[in-house]
């Protein structure tokens, strides 16, 4: 009885704005299968079949399908089963995709009991809006449900948004708190961005996801391309750069081992289709280990519901909430009863200093101008000596707050190097790029950036610190004169061959110069151009050359 109310529930469903998913057959020679084959779960819910006639390209309008019973599944991955959409389809790229899971088992066995946290939330939004549930899959395609992936692109979070994106769909970023990780926002935003692309790509489910990963303008100009040519514009038909071409076959490939686990030897690790979190207001800024104290829970596991929180503490200016186990939802809002305002946060009064800016004491006590000014009712950056701060600080210990962007970075840093190699730390200069400081260290700009937490086109601050994994500096293939002594300094004359990229003032960090002793060497005004081929003299000292 159950399984056919289910099947009722499927086929008997009002449908709005469909359109039929032509992108599948226009141009693929590969036979579709009209219906998905009904699945033996061994579950321990039921078997659900997807009727031929359903229209997998659709989107359902939210109230309507808010008007129907919702079926009681015990597991949430057969509430996925029960809401997929997407037709199945047999092409090479998909079954690429497909057998490589099926190769790596264990891959996907993390994965799922990563999601464990997660899923549920995110099939009730899906469901919510009436779209198809192989978007609770997106994150495994995405970030593989780490909530604090990063991508060379720049991309974060469980959804990887860019940072314009995040911004565009209301996603706050700040040196406190980063949106496009927040569990909640990140995927109502992620959600909106799909349902936008759906609608813009008049209904087409494929090329909407296709969108999201390469743009929609990307995805636009390849479909004029082929409209101007004469072809299909189905997705299967466009030439689109390689990872967009291999994203939704990723997602269907995804979307056939979860509806057949057992026909590929997929181990899904169950998850129980009830909340795991509650969504908890808290009015206030909160020291995070006071919250999991609290709480009574790990500092770690806080951390990874709210992965938005980049620091020690929530961001002042909001949101103020934290996401909280249902099991431990009632221990800590009675405790956060006990709490005044106040005692949210450690206190700490400092006397400014001559010399002292609130740039400077924001870096020492690790927070920020804005919060120095909102706490000390500070207009503009004018402090004076003798003057109190009060300065909010944290309650443990740094290495306390173990998933903080800080110790993350920490974390990185310290196993970045293959064996052998030489942990560097370097200070970033004026002029200092990726690309300059990876030449001089003989190393990667993906590897250099990836060592310290950061994607190759995010920009570089003066002082920052940096990490390199290198053997050595990259050595300089040049005629040299023999070692002397200049005023107990042992220096070298260098004849350097500049390079393509090379500037006077790349070429002066390597060799840790000053721009001005160049251009004075080498008779060259400070405004002139240095081309690739041109030889310098450089007066090098090698007892200090790194």
């Amino acid at each position: 009885m159950l399984k056919n109310a289910v099947i009722a529930f499927i086929v008997t469903l009002p449908l709005y704005g469909c359109s039929q998913l032509t992108s599948l057959t226009q141009s693929d020679p590969v036979p579709l299968v009209d219906a998905h084959p009904l699945p033996d779960y061994r579950d321990d819910d039921l078997d659900v079949l997807m009727d031929p006639s359903y229209d997998p390209n659709c989107f359902i309008e939210p109230e309507v399908y808010a008007a129907y019973p919702q079926p009681d599944f015990q597991n949430v991955w057969n509430r996925l089963r029960a809401g997929f959409r997407l037709q199945y389809v047999n092409h090479p790229r998909i079954a690429t995709h497909r057998d490589w899971y099926a190769r790596n088992p264990t891959y996907m066995a993390r994965v799922s009991e990563r999601a464990e946290r997660y899923m549920y939330a995110i099939a009730e939004k899906i469901e919510e809006r009436g779209l198809p549930m192989e978007l609770a899959l997106l994150p495994i395609v995405e970030s593989a449900f780490d909530p604090f992936a990063y991508s060379h692109g720049r991309a974060s979070g469980m959804w990887q948004f860019i940072p314009s994106t995040g911004e565009h769909y209301g996603l706050k970023q700040n040196w406190w708190y980063d949106g496009r990780r927040d569990i909640e926002a990140s995927t109502d935003a992620a959600l909106d961005y799909l349902s936008t692309l759906h609608g813009y790509f008049d209904g087409d489910w494929l090329l909407a996801l296709a969108a999201y990963n390469t743009g929609q303008g990307n995805l636009r100009r390849a479909i004029r391309r082929n409209e101007q040519a004469g072809k299909p514009t189905d997705f299967w038909s466009l030439d689109l750069p390689r990872e967009t071409r291999a994203y939704v076959p990723q997602l269907l490939a995804l979307s056939q081992l979860v509806a057949e686990p057992d026909k590929y030897n997929i181990a899904l690790n169950p998850i129980p289709n009830r909340p795991f979190y509650d969504v908890v207001d808290i009015d206030s800024q909160i020291d995070l280990a006071k919250a999991a104290e609290m709480a009574q829970m790990e500092i770690e596991d806080l951390y990874l519901l709210n992965p938005a929180f980049n620091r020690w503490a929530t961001d002042p200016s909001g949101p103020h909430r934290l996401l909280i186990p249902v099991d431990n939802t009632a221990t800590f809002i009675e405790n956060l009863k006990a709490y005044p305002l106040e005692q949210r946060l450690a206190w700490e009064t400092y006397t400014v200093r001559r010399g002292d800016s609130l740039a400077a004491i924001a870096r020492r006590f690790n927070t920020t101008i804005d919060t120095l000014q909102d706490v000390n009712q500070i207009r503009g950056t004018l402090i004076r000596q003798g003057e109190q701060l009060l300065i909010p600080t944290a309650t443990s210990d740094p290495n306390a707050y173990a998933l903080s962007a800080d110790q993350r970075l920490a974390k990185k840093q310290d196993r970045g190097g293959n064996e052998g190699a030489e942990k560097v730390s370097y200070t970033v200069k004026r002029g200092d790029s990726f690309w300059g400081i990876s030449r001089r260290y003989n190393v990667s700009v993906n590897q250099l950036a990836k060592w310290n937490g950061m994607a190759p086109k995010d920009p570089l601050r003066v002082g920052q610190k940096l990490v390199v994994w290198s053997g050595k500096p990259t050595t300089v293939t040049a005629k040299a004169t023999p070692a002397s002594d200049r005023g107990g300094r042992l220096v070298r004359e260098l004849a350097y061959r500049v390079r393509h990229g090379d500037s006077l003032a790349l070429i002066a960090n390597k060799f840790n110069l000053s721009v001005q002793d160049i251009a004075a060497w080498n008779s060259l005004e400070m405004k002139d151009y240095i081309h690739p081929g041109q030889q310098l003299k450089l007066i090098v000292d090698i007892t200090n050359t790194h």
